[in-house]
């Protein structure tokens, strides 16, 4: 499954896009200024997406790659 394949599962499931999911990553206290804290580890971030939008494990690896900088 292609990177944008996985944004795309996504949006159709939760109704969000990447940049929804980095302003509500913000206000966690996972991102600051768009960017991953030095402190917050990929797998809080995961946990969070999986528990409370219910992704699957690669799906929220996307993202979690999408708050580093990937595009495609």
């Amino acid at each position: 499954m292609s990177f944008q394949a996985y944004i795309n599962t996504i949006e159709a499931k939760t109704g969000k896009t990447p940049a929804d999911f980095k302003e509500l990553a913000e206000k966690k206290g996972f991102l600051k200024e768009g960017q991953v804290v030095a402190t917050v580890k990929a797998t809080q971030i995961t946990n969070w997406l999986k528990e409370e939008f219910e992704l699957g494990h690669g799906h929220a690896m996307a993202i979690y790659a999408s708050f580093k900088g990937k595009t495609e």
